[in-house]
């Protein structure tokens, strides 16, 4: 892929510990090498605890404290932790396909994208890259508009301009200045969300034995069959019976997807940028899964204890007031948990909005090297910060200020339908990649030399591949019944697709007629044939994908490092955790 040179620079980790660094230059290929020079490198400054919190302060967001209080109005409390559950074995498969592969090649500058190009062909690799950027700028937005809805629970006083205009600066502010930084702001953030969505359960569970201050123990009460009351497991949709609680479920699961998108991304995003990459990535995509199961989990499980389905607060959109987790509180009787509550959502909001501006600014660059984006998203501060990607991507938060004009429920939900279908697309495009990785790395007899190796593939990413790929043809399929038809909701479900294939296919086209151009075909032979043969090509052959560039470097960059060692039963424990 090109020529190749080796740097060593060490850096204090944690409680001391030097860990090493690894340049690696690489001059751009068509295979999707990366242009990683000198003066615009990105610095290894994110730590384990940074890396592990920022994938987890990605997914537990405004979806967990708000979104699943809409699912639970609509279909029920068995519908919602059925689909919760359901898509966090899809996003264990997905962290499982990312880890194996940056795991084995962490280099600087990667990004999906660039896999994506390596591992299956460079025009997948352009659509998937800019398709990522779109969904976290669009989602950057979304969180700015839930975050200042939040601050409305207070206060309406303030205009919603004024208090998205606050959020999208601290943001700014955080993603500008050293990568550090951001891991430190983020890992502080994450911890707070941590904390209130344990100490939610915890309150839900002495609330279901009766332990508010209005002593009513509500056990299982909602999920019974109480037509009169209005309470059921399920909440049938669209059709009666079987079917429409099937559909239920079904809505349910592509709904939740909204709570996971892009976040089992956020660590391969950061593999560049992390200290110990091989020790710390794989540490960080087992206690993420595990961590979700819980959170996750048990959170949806409680939702709908606490809160029946019927509860008319549900419905007033991504207003504060609607979080499941605050009505229950207030129905029991608690008093100011419910402020305490709304101040951890809105850090909630506040940091998946951060992490979403810092990944697609890491996308946008790593697609800059590679050749897909423009080269001025190639430079960089003397911290390493992309700075110009990092503004770009930030500047599409604005699109939040659309909230002024139009209802927050309406805006809210078009984002998170558009940016949930991006999310589906891009999974898609990881479980093609990683089961071409896996072939290529099978053809040249080296699956051996994984270092992180994960469970049940290459079976279960083909399961997930259909699964997926059946919930982004059918995420709308409620606007096709005559009663529900709305052309904004089709568009908002559906209008993703024909854009990625119209980039992917532009991309096709301009790179044959650029080939063309230069006279030569895409395998360098003048063969028209050749060229035309290339364009139908879905994907680079087995034999020619490249897994060796950058694994003897990255093997170097393993040997040197030191893990810590715990010198007290305090740092074991700190060590386990973080």
């Amino acid at each position: 892929m090109g020529q190749e040179d080796f740097g060593v620079e060490a850096k204090p980790d944690d409680y001391g510990e030097t860990s090493h660094d690894a340049t690696i230059g690489q001059t751009q290929s068509e295979g999707g090498g990366i242009d990683l020079m000198s003066n615009h490198q990105l610095e290894r400054g994110l730590k384990s605890r940074h890396i592990q919190f920022l994938a987890l302060g990605g997914a537990i967001g405004t979806g967990l404290f708000i979104g699943s209080g809409a699912i639970l109005a609509l279909v029920g409390p068995a519908p919602l932790f059925m689909a919760y559950l359901s898509m966090m074995f899809v996003v264990w498969i997905v962290m499982n396909n990312l880890a194996e592969m940056v795991t084995y090649l962490p280099l600087k500058g990667i990004s999906i994208p660039y896999f994506v190009s390596r591992f299956v062909e460079p025009s997948l690799a352009f659509a998937d890259g800019w398709n990522y950027w779109y969904a976290y700028a669009i989602l950057v937005a979304a969180e700015a508009t839930a975050g200042a809805i939040i601050l409305q629970y207070w206060t309406t006083a303030v205009p919603v301009a004024v208090w998205i205009a606050v959020i999208l600066i601290v943001i700014l502010f955080l993603n500008i200045i050293a990568v550090s930084f951001f891991g430190e702001a983020e890992f502080w953030f994450a911890s707070i969300k941590l904390i209130t969505i344990t100490g939610l359960i915890l309150v839900s569970i002495v609330i279901f034995f009766g332990g508010a201050p209005d002593g009513d123990r509500l056990g299982f009460r909602y999920w019974e069959n109480n037509p009169e009351k209005g309470w059921s497991a399920f909440n049938p949709y669209l059709v009666p019976g079987s079917t429409g609680n099937f559909l239920a479920y079904w809505t349910a699961f592509v709904r939740a997807g909204f709570a996971f998108i892009t976040s089992p991304e956020l660590i391969a995003l950061a593999a560049g940028e992390t200290m110990a990459p091989r020790r710390n990535i794989p540490k960080a995509a087992r206690r993420y899964v595990w961590r979700l199961a819980i959170f996750y989990g048990l959170g949806s499980l409680c939702i709908g204890v606490i809160v029946p389905r019927n509860n008319q607060s549900l419905l007033s959109g991504s207003d504060a007031a609607a979080s499941p987790f605050v009505i229950g509180i207030q129905n029991a009787g608690i008093p100011v948990l419910n402020h305490i509550i709304n101040g951890a959502v809105l850090t909630s909001a506040w940091s998946a909005g951060n992490a979403f501006v810092y990944s697609g600014s890491r996308v946008l660059y790593s697609m800059s090297l590679n050749g897909q984006a423009p080269k001025i998203f190639r430079k960089t501060t003397k911290f390493g910060v992309p700075w110009l990607a990092v503004l770009f991507t930030w500047s599409f938060g604005c699109l939040g200020f659309l909230n002024v004009s139009n209802s927050g429920a309406d805006v809210f939900q078009w984002f998170s339908n558009i940016s949930t279908i991006s999310g589906f697309i891009a999974w898609i495009v990881v479980f093609i990649t990683y089961l071409r990785f896996r072939k290529a790395m099978n053809f040249n007899g080296m699956l051996s030399a994984l270092p992180h190796r994960t469970p049940l593939q290459p079976y279960a990413t083909w399961a997930c591949l259909v699964v997926v790929t059946l919930l982004t043809l059918t995420n709308g399929f409620y606007v096709f019944f005559p009663s529900e038809w709305n052309v904004a909701d089709f568009l908002a479900a559906y209008i993703t697709i024909p854009l990625f294939l119209a980039l992917y296919v532009g991309h096709k086209i301009y790179s044959s007629i650029y080939q063309v151009r230069k006279g030569v075909s895409w395998d360098g032979s003048p063969s028209a044939g050749s060229k035309v043969r290339q364009f139908f090509l879905l994907a680079t052959p087995i034999p020619d994908i490249d897994v060796v560039t950058g694994k003897r470097e990255m093997d170097e960059l393993e040997a040197m490092d030191v893990p810590p060692v715990a010198k007290n039963w305090l740092q074991k424990a700190w060590f386990w955790l973080a």
